[in-house]
């Protein structure tokens, strides 16, 4: 709920703080005195649009504080989670300089005004005789009957049957384009595979056929150094002679020693091992280079296509085997494709039909709320001096282009305001008043359906008085009951139901200046005595708001 309204420099305002309360709270004040001025501020703060005529004329700028209370779990906590604003209170503020420009704030954090716009709505609905949102926009209806209707569990069936069925779409429609495309580049697909069928490439035989290159071009040089090499450890044997004999010379007194010349011993044993490894090792590297000798042709030959074909392709050649293998597998899809696209088109048919039926079965809740919901809007309207207009709920199946998770239907709340005269949109058909009035009748009805916390009537009761009045003001108490609400109003019935009172009016001095003031039992009796008699109060006025007040709050 709002719990504080801070004006600076707006207008006629110089500078006003407000504190709110639950219930139902009234504004009241002469024509002309500024209570039109405090929901101009409180819609700025909430994302109106900005204006230059709003800044007090020789102020810097006009700024204007809005504060809530909300409980942990409201929606508007996630949309600031998801802009990664602090959510830790709810404050919100607008700042308008005298050329029109302007800054948002949330929390002390810069947003933008299309953010705070959609913060506001979910924080204030106002409803006034010219606002276009709210009830008043056809698009939030369906969503309405819903929540009246309590179709979550019809709604949530209608959701996964509609996901269901487009991923199926997707899927076969994917499938169909991938076919498709495989059909255009059938033969350039056929011959891609008999190349690489012919070439077999291998996981790394590119750095094979690399390092064999290398080995293959610089052969003489490696041949001369092998046989140099096997030249020094096999020439007359020397090498293996001299370190046989020191082995046998230690071994004459190694048990002389106790252990002494063990690890000598040991060292040459190895040193014996490892020489004719090392003789062996160059023996048959001399063989293989002998035997490679004339491949280094085939060799290159083999290099260059692979690259050759992997540039080709725009991969490297480690990956032509696994472009190998999927070519093969676009191929067999290919010659089989048929059968798979069948089978998805008719998983795409199945997921329509379940999804057609969950949205009938929407569709039939609908309508029994929607007569539910007309009768209890037509149960209003009479005491509201509405006894000759009807109200209905219109629900139409829409074109398959029009469907989407929550069903199949378009619903709009319509009214004929006398018999036999056509329905149609609350905005078009019902007059200023009317439209007021039929607003306050929707909003009782619809009170724990979706509204904000906080509710804002702007002159509900304009045109009419006496018992009607009274019904306005009941009603309005009555939605007060669930919700926060604000009303602006000239009816003494209607602010002798507030829990809180506050008078509007202008201060003349040196300049014009608007002052609201919140008031006591006393000074709410004179202001609700004035509504009743005028500018002159009589004592009979006072008697009658004494017992205005005892009857309204009894």
């Amino acid at each position: 709920m709002l719990t504080t309204l801070s004006i600076r420099d707006v207008v006629l305002i110089e500078r006003l703080d407000l504190t709110f309360a639950r219930g139902l709270c009234a504004l009241t004040g002469e024509t002309g005195a500024g209570k039109s001025i405090l929901l101009d501020a409180l819609g700025l703060a909430l994302g109106a649009r900005a204006d230059a005529g709003l800044v007090r004329a020789g102020a810097e700028r006009a700024v204007v504080t809005a504060g809530f209370d909300l409980a942990a779990d409201h929606p508007v906590f996630a949309l600031l989670a998801e802009q990664d604003l602090p959510a830790d209170e709810m404050i919100v503020r607008r700042i308008v300089t005298p050329d029109g420009r302007s800054r948002a704030f949330i929390n002390d954090e810069p947003v933008s005004v299309g953010l705070l716009r959609q913060v506001g709505e979910a924080l204030v609905e106002i409803q006034g005789q010219f606002d276009t949102r709210g009830l008043m926009d056809p698009a939030s209806h369906r969503g309405l009957l819903d929540a009246f209707g309590a179709h979550e569990p019809a709604l949530a069936a209608a959701d996964t049957a509609w996901r269901n069925w487009r991923g199926a779409v997707d899927a076969w429609e994917r499938t169909r384009s991938e076919a498709d495309a495989a059909r255009r580049d059938e033969e350039l697909l056929r011959a891609a595979l008999e190349e690489l069928d012919s070439l077999a490439p291998r996981v790394g035989e590119e750095t094979e056929l690399a390092d064999l290159r290398s080995t293959l071009v610089n052969r003489e040089r490696i041949v001369e150094a092998l046989n140099a090499a096997g030249a020094a450890l096999g020439e007359d044997n020397r090498v293996a002679a001299a370190i046989g004999a020191a082995q046998r010379a230690l071994e004459r007194v190694a048990e002389m020693t106790g252990g002494l010349l063990d690890e000598p011993l040991s060292a040459l044993e190895r040193a014996s091992i490892e020489l004719a490894e090392a003789t062996a090792g160059i023996e048959a590297a001399s063989s293989r280079i002998e035997t490679d000798g004339g491949r280094a042709e085939d060799v290159e030959e083999r290099l260059f296509a692979l690259r050759g074909v992997a540039r080709k392709h725009g991969v490297e050649p480690d990956a032509l085997p696994a472009l190998h293998a999927a070519l093969r597998e676009r191929l067999e899809a290919l010659e089989g494709g048929d059968i798979a696209l069948d089978r998805l088109r008719a998983a795409a048919d199945a997921a329509r039909t379940r999804y057609r039926d969950a949205a009938a079965a929407l569709s039939v809740a609908r309508v029994k709320a929607g007569k539910r919901l007309d009768k209890a809007v037509t149960a209003e309207l009479s005491p509201l001096k509405l006894d000759k207009a009807a109200f209905r709920t219109r629900i139409e199946e829409l074109p398959e282009t029009g469907w989407g998770p929550t069903g199949a239907d378009r619903v709009a709340f319509e009214v004929a305001t006398n018999p036999g005269a056509p329905h149609g949109p609350l905005a078009r058909i019902a007059s200023g008043g009317e439209l007021a009035r039929f607003m306050l009748a929707l909003k009782v009805v619809l009170s724990r359906s979706g509204s904000a916390d906080t509710l804002v009537f702007d002159e509900v009761d304009a045109g009419i008085g006496g018992a009607v009045a009274a019904a306005v003001g009941e009603r309005l108490a009555r939605l007060a009951e669930t919700v926060q609400v604000l009303v602006v109003t000239h009816s003494p019935q209607v602010a002798a139901r507030a829990g809180r009172h506050w008078h509007v009016a202008k201060r003349v001095g040196a300049t014009t200046v608007t002052d609201v003031e919140e008031l006591d039992p006393l000074a709410r009796r004179e202001e609700i005595a004035r509504m009743l008699s005028g500018a002159r109060i009589t004592d009979a006025a006072r008697a009658a708001a004494d017992s205005l007040l005892a009857a309204e709050n009894a």
